[in-house]
């Protein structure tokens, strides 16, 4: 299935989905090449990642509550999200192509993403990690409306529903529609920052 085939069908499990909010739309299919097969790729990957990697990201987790059949709620770390829409309220993530996860929150239509302190480094790692059970031993709740994990000691919470979903290259780009948000417990705690391939704090 190619880059396009995958956004479409997220899509059209989606829009089977009850209670996913607004519209569900994929993109025309893009041309995913930049450059013909016979030439030159414009850009080194590795330099891609050194030059990239001076942007500072902020980190957090996204998460998701088990679908039916699931033993189990879904959650991956992810740096690549961002806000995007102030009316309506949007935000998106970007998840690999080959992601175990992302099926999983496709299913469930609805996800909350964790903002991540500067003391929590180690949840990253843990949530970085396939094949595990992610949340042994992690304390969380129910986010109000999704009722996806909203892990304990995070600076922040932003409760969402699937609103799109779009190809980028061997990513997805997924937008959510937020539906409730808040800060954590220590609301002036620092970020939890990533910089040139490690964890960072401001003025770490």
């Amino acid at each position: 299935m190619g880059h396009a085939g995958a956004a479409a069908a997220a899509v059209r499990y989606l829009r089977s989905v009850p209670g996913a909010a607004g519209p569900v739309e994929a993109l025309p299919r893009p041309e995913l090449r930049c450059v013909r097969a016979d030439e030159r790729a414009p850009v080194d990957q590795t330099e891609f990642r050194r030059v990239l990697g001076t942007f500072a990201t902020g980190v957090t987790v996204i998460t998701a509550p088990a679908a039916e059949g699931e033993p189990s709620p879904a959650g991956f770390a992810c740096q690549s999200f961002s806000s995007l829409s102030l009316d309506p309220p949007l935000v998106c993530f970007m998840v690999g192509r080959t992601s175990a996860t992302w099926p999983r929150i496709a299913r469930a239509g609805v996800f909350c993403v964790n903002v991540l302190g500067a003391g929590q480094g180690e949840l990253c790692r843990a949530f970085a990690v396939s094949g595990t059970d992610k949340f042994a031993g992690v304390a969380h709740d129910a986010a109000p409306v999704s009722g996806a994990p909203r892990l304990a000691g995070a600076a922040a919470w932003i409760d969402c529903a699937v609103h799109a979903v779009h190809t980028g290259g061997d990513h997805l780009i997924v937008v959510g529609r937020v539906t409730a948000l808040g800060t954590g417990d220590t609301p002036d705690q620092g970020p939890l920052l990533f910089h040139r391939g490690r964890f960072a704090r401001l003025g770490g």
